[in-house]
């Protein structure tokens, strides 16, 4: 039987199948003999163990489109991430530290504000303004109010999609809001086994429709970088490669170098400072870390 993982915690798997719904899995030896983890949103192969019980034993991986680093997941077509517009107030260092590592591991993000109930229709601008230069898709929800729902259901149609963001922004509501019997699918998971009760720190799939899913992953209140050099970390910022030919020289990492064309043009308000500032921030991060 082939089936995905919806979910993964304490050594079990829990498996959905399209032919006899979900089957508690524990993954054979081999898989750990070839230093190889399952993960949430993985294809499998399993053998039922027991029908009545709903056990099985996953007996092979099938290909992975991608496997990301964090979140720990599979055959994700791309990524929302959720910031709160307000209460609590965006942390953009953390929201680019983000969109960093998910270009780094070639996944598409959309960046969704909820709350926007909460702020001014200039303040909503800004911020589509800072990120749209990046060339990033920006939305806005009020899971208070119920608006932006339906355009956000037709950004995840047709796709898998991990959705992450930091505790309090209202990620939770929101997946309640995109797949009403979210809530209900993990409760009989967690009355299937204890394990599951009590854990906040894991991995969870949900079909929204027939080939539309969402992950819902971890809160995370830091992003460690990948492995980058200070020189290449330009390229993570798209929004500096229109002015780069105005540099002066060749390889500027626009820092202290003079007749800087990313400099210029944010002097002339083309590049938003919020983005500039933090680009310099993790600059001297990366420069630091390699020092050590």
């Amino acid at each position: 039987m082939q089936g995905k993982i919806i979910k993964g915690i304490a050594g079990f798997y829990y498996v959905h199948t399209a032919e006899s719904g979900i089957y508690e899995c524990k993954a054979k030896g081999i898989f750990r003999n070839q230093k190889v983890k399952p993960l949430v949103g993985d294809n499998v192969r399993l053998s039922v163990l027991d029908e009545r019980e709903k056990t099985g034993s996953i007996e092979e991986l099938l290909p992975r489109k991608n496997a990301l680093i964090r979140p720990a997941v599979a055959n994700m077509d791309q990524a929302l991430v959720i910031f709160a517009a307000a209460k609590p107030k965006p942390n953009f260092n953390l929201l680019d530290r983000f969109l960093i590592l998910m270009r780094y591991q070639k996944v598409p993000v959309i960046i969704c504000f909820n709350k926007q109930d909460m702020v001014s229709q200039e303040e909503l601008r800004m911020l589509k303004e800072v990120y749209e230069r990046g060339g990033y898709r920006i939305h806005f929800t009020s899971a208070m109010e119920e608006t932006g729902i339906r355009e956000l259901r037709t950004i995840l149609q047709g796709k898998t999609t991990a959705v992450a963001g930091p505790s309090g922004v209202g990620k939770s509501s929101l997946i309640n809001l995109l797949q009403p019997e979210a809530g209900m699918e993990t409760g009989d998971i967690s009355k299937k086994i204890e394990r599951g009760k009590h854990t906040t720190r894991h991995s969870e799939l949900f079909a929204l429709d027939g080939d539309s899913y969402i992950c819902d992953t971890p809160g995370f209140s830091s992003v460690y970088l990948p492995e980058l050099e200070k020189e290449d970390l330009r390229e993570y910022f798209p929004e500096f490669q229109e002015y780069e030919p105005n540099c002066r020289f060749q390889g500027c990492v626009h820092i202290h170098e003079p007749d800087c064309g990313v400099k210029e043009a944010l002097m002339e308000k083309k590049i938003s400072p919020i983005r500039y500032e933090n680009y310099q921030c993790l600059y001297e991060e990366i420069k630091d870390k390699r020092r050590y």
